[in-house]
């Protein structure tokens, strides 16, 4: 199975584009989940979410509807697995696990988290103290793209995220990985001019696909179905509604090539 859908939903600028011009923010979830099956929780990670947060996200959605959740911060970029934050943590999600509504925990890891001895230990303490929740990890540098690497996270149950981003030296290239029952690929756009050269986060993935570039993964995502059980698709090119018209335009081609 392929779930294609966007990262995060409550932007403003997509009002007119893709929600209604007055649509109130509480709003937007179940307007979106009407058109896509699944969402990332972006908020996750800047602060711990709560499991009141997660029961009525899921009242707002259709029961089909699932959720993929960004790691909290403090445990990907600040290296905090202490028993207090890891727990609160799975307390928070654990209304979605309960009700088979939670598609994974994203593991967002930054840019100065490289391949070594110290970081391998790291990963495999962050799946020993999550238990057995589904886990994606999302590497930004080259030097985790190894068989070494991919070994590890099949060893310890771990989706290796495969991504789409701009062709700059020491980000990872656009290849497809299963190391496990669930697939996933994130689009971020291929901005190269404002990766690093940005004053608002949001410029970064300021940018949309074309069919052709979009067509190019279509073999890559029917190989990584073939290899997997579930492939989450997500597109994080945010700007001004750009994944929708992507995402939409993608599971077009799915269909048709």
């Amino acid at each position: 199975m392929i779930l294609i859908a966007t990262s995060g939903y409550a932007y403003k600028d997509w009002k007119g584009k893709f929600y209604p011009e007055d649509i109130k923010e509480k709003d937007m979830l179940a307007f979106y989940s009407k058109v896509f099956p699944f969402t990332e929780v972006n908020s996750s990670y800047y602060s711990m979410p709560s499991s009141y947060m997660f029961y009525h996200m899921m009242k707002k959605t259709p029961e089909g509807f699932v959720f993929v959740v960004k790691a909290f911060g403090g445990m990907t970029h600040g290296g905090d697995l202490s028993d207090s934050t890891v727990d609160k943590f799975k307390e928070a999600i654990k209304p979605l696990a309960d009700e088979k509504r939670l598609g994974c925990v994203l593991l967002q890891f930054p840019y100065s988290f490289h391949n070594n001895e110290k970081n391998r230990d790291y990963l495999k303490k962050f799946r020993d103290r999550m238990g057995d929740l589904p886990l994606a990890v999302e590497f930004r540098t080259v030097d985790w793209l190894t068989l070494d690497s991919i070994k590890l996270l099949r060893e310890n149950k771990m989706a290796f995220v495969c991504v789409d981003e701009p062709p700059i030296k020491g980000l990872l290239p656009p290849v497809v990985v299963a190391t496990g029952p669930i697939g996933y690929i994130r689009f971020h756009g291929r901005n190269s001019r404002k990766w690093y050269a940005h004053e608002k986060s949001y410029e970064r993935y300021d940018y949309l696909y074309s069919e052709q570039e979009l067509s190019e993964w279509v073999p890559k995502i029917r190989e990584l179905s073939h290899k997997t059980e579930l492939v989450f698709i997500a597109m994080n090119n945010h700007f001004n509604a750009q994944a929708v018209i992507n995402a939409k335009q993608l599971l077009s081609l799915l269909e048709t090539l």
